[in-house]
């Protein structure tokens, strides 16, 4: 019981800065937006659980000590991040080659045949930045009598669990504003322009952003 009581306050912590760090916005719940803007409700789901995959990766990599090679090396830390901007990239480019906005959305079921999933794991487990953030957020919620490692992977998961929660409501809440955003059929090319270019705008910054010494909620 002593141990509970002693670990309580950080836990109590961990969960608000959590829930907190989750909900607002960033280059992964723009991209996972985007997804469901493209695709729809499903697409954007799968997107979810495969960008919740490569984070809880990247969790597990932080708690053995990745995040640690990735600081002390910026070769290793410009490969993985270039990777992940190419990819991201890619994707924008796919999308408009392949016009993804011409899908009716008109009460059917989205096709979603695990690209989704795939490339939102790709998207975030070649994002060197989330190891790093799981590596500075996750010890000061520590209990130094306890074990480490247990712990960590514990608050990883933890923190992507609630991160898949707030995600998942900002599918649900692009899905509703869709169709009033793709209104009639004529405008779908210019809305796919726009989804489009921001997949490889995210890619850009990735590829641009600055210093491995800035660490951001992925």
């Amino acid at each position: 019981m002593g141990g509970f009581v002693q670990a309580s306050p950080p836990l109590f912590a961990f969960l608000f800065a959590s829930l907190v760090l989750a909900v607002t916005p960033g280059p992964g719940v723009v991209y996972i937006v985007t997804r469901t803007l493209s695709r729809g409700r499903t697409a954007g789901l799968a997107s979810v659980f495969g960008v919740a995959f490569g984070n809880l990766c990247n969790a597990a990599a932080a708690s053995v000590g990745l995040s640690v090679a990735l600081a002390a090396s910026s070769t290793a830390y410009v490969v993985v991040k270039t990777a992940g901007a190419a990819y991201l990239i890619w994707l924008g480019i796919r999308a408009l080659r392949n016009g993804e906005m011409r899908e009716s959305i008109e009460g059917r079921a989205e096709a979603v045949d695990g690209r989704q999933f795939r490339d939102g794991f790709v998207v975030a487990l070649l994002n060197p930045k989330t190891a790093l953030f799981f590596a500075a957020f996750l010890p000061q919620f520590i209990v130094p009598s306890s074990p480490v490692l247990a712990q960590t992977l514990a608050l990883g998961a933890t923190f992507v669990l609630i991160a898949s929660v707030t995600d998942s409501a900002y599918v649900f809440a692009a899905a509703a504003v869709a169709p009033g955003l793709r209104g009639a059929g004529s405008t779908s090319p210019y809305v796919r322009i726009v989804l489009a270019t921001t997949l490889i705008g995210l890619g850009i910054c990735a590829a641009v952003a600055g210093s491995r010494r800035g660490v951001q909620v992925p």
